[in-house]
This record gives C-alpha cells, structure tokens and sequence, in this order.
C-alpha cells in the first residue's frame, strides 16, 4: 500500500503541536497567565531624569568706581558722534608720453653708422660696443640693458655703485645691477640731463674694470662727442 503525501492541514496540525510542547517545556502558558493576572498600576516605569530649569533672577549691581570718581557723575555717551576715519588716497600721476618722438629707421641706422666709424677710429685695446637708445631707455622706465656677452666677458660679477662722468666732469652714480645687466638707479638722471632721445647711438669704451668712456652720437645728425667715465668704487 502505498501511503500519499500529508496533506496541508495534517502539516499545520503538527506544527502545531511541536509548538504547544515547546512552549509548555518553556513554562509560557504559566507566564502568560502571571501577567494578565497582575494589575497595571503595579508595574512601575523605567525611571527618567528630571531636569530642572534653573530660573536666574536679574539683578542690578552697582559698578565698582574708584575713589578719585565717585563723587563725579558717570559720563553719558548718548549724544557723543562716532568720528569717521578717512584714509586719504594716494595720486599717481600719469607720465605724458604724448610728447615723445620716434625716430625713424632711417635716421636710426645713420646714427648707428656714425657710431661704428667711430668705434673703429678708437684705440682696439679696450671692450667696445654700440648701443642704441629705445623709449624705454629715455623716457618712461629709464633702464638701460647691456649686452649680455660684453657683461659676462668685462664686467664684474656683482652689483657696483658706477659714476658716470661727462666732459664737465659732471658725476651720475649709477646702479650696475648684474644679475640684469644693466643700469638702473641713476641712469635717468644722466639720460635728462644729457637729454638723450629715441634713436641715439652712444659708443661705450670700457677703459677700466668699472669705467666707461662713452661717446653720444644724436640721432638728429648733429654729431656731439661726449666723454664719459665711471670710476670704480
């Protein structure tokens, strides 16, 4: 005889009855009951912090003065107007390049030629170069750039304090800066009072380790020679 399969209800039964006997080994039908017979107001709450407020109360205190003011009223800072502080601002006055003068190609490579027949006509014992003057060199920045090979060869390693000195023995300390290789400081006051412009062509003749002879050839045709020096330091 071949028995079937339990059916679904025969299954819920006997879970069903596990269940009971592990409950009843468990002693819960006994515990369940305990508790339906105990009254509600018997079971006590998990006990909560309180928390008091704390009122503060607001009291006036006198201030403490000292005695050389107590018999002075207090000062009354009401009516007293807050004193407004003004930084005055700085005025940069703008250079007016609207004056300044070009020199044309022409006129530019005239000079430069002049300088070089001058160059060759100067004694060949001495480090020579030609340098034309820019804008830059008279007007606005006033910074002069020496040729790198000529400062790298000739001149010294450092910065040095240069005096130029014109044919009236007239002194410019200058600034030989050599990391830049060129002059700075000093330099615009012999270009004004010199009255360089765009396109003149000046000859430097290094004579001594920081002293130079230099000669102005003007751009305008007219050919000045002007002997400069810069003594050493």
């Amino acid at each position: 005889m071949v028995m079937g399969k339990p059916s679904y209800e025969e299954y819920r039964l006997k879970r069903l009855e596990e269940n009971k006997k592990r409950m009843e080994a468990l002693n819960l039908p006994q515990l369940s009951q305990a508790l339906r017979k105990t009254p509600s107001n018997s079971l006590k709450p998990s006990p909560t912090k309180k928390v008091k407020l704390r009122m503060v109360e607001k009291q006036m205190v006198v201030v403490r003065r000292s005695n050389r003011l107590a018999n002075k009223a207090a000062p009354v800072y009401n009516d007293v107007e807050p004193v407004r502080m003004e930084i005055p601002r700085r005025v940069f006055k703008r250079r007016d390049l609207s004056n300044r003068v070009y020199a044309s190609d022409e006129a530019r490579s005239a000079a430069i030629e002049k300088a070089e027949k001058l160059e060759s006509s100067l004694e060949s014992d001495y480090p020579i170069f030609i340098k034309s003057m820019l804008q830059s060199h008279v007007t606005g920045g006033f910074w002069l750039g020496l040729p790198r090979y000529f400062c790298k060869e000739n001149l010294p390693k450092g910065d040095e304090v240069m005096t130029l000195i014109d044919e009236d023995d007239n002194e410019y300390p200058t600034i030989y800066l050599a990391r830049k290789t060129g002059l700075s400081g000093g330099w615009k006051g012999f270009a004004v009072a010199h009255s360089l412009v765009d396109g003149d062509a000046l000859v430097f003749q290094l004579i001594q380790h920081t002293t130079f002879k230099v000669y102005i050839i003007r751009v305008n045709g007219s050919e000045q020679r002007n002997t400069l020096s810069s003594s050493e330091s």
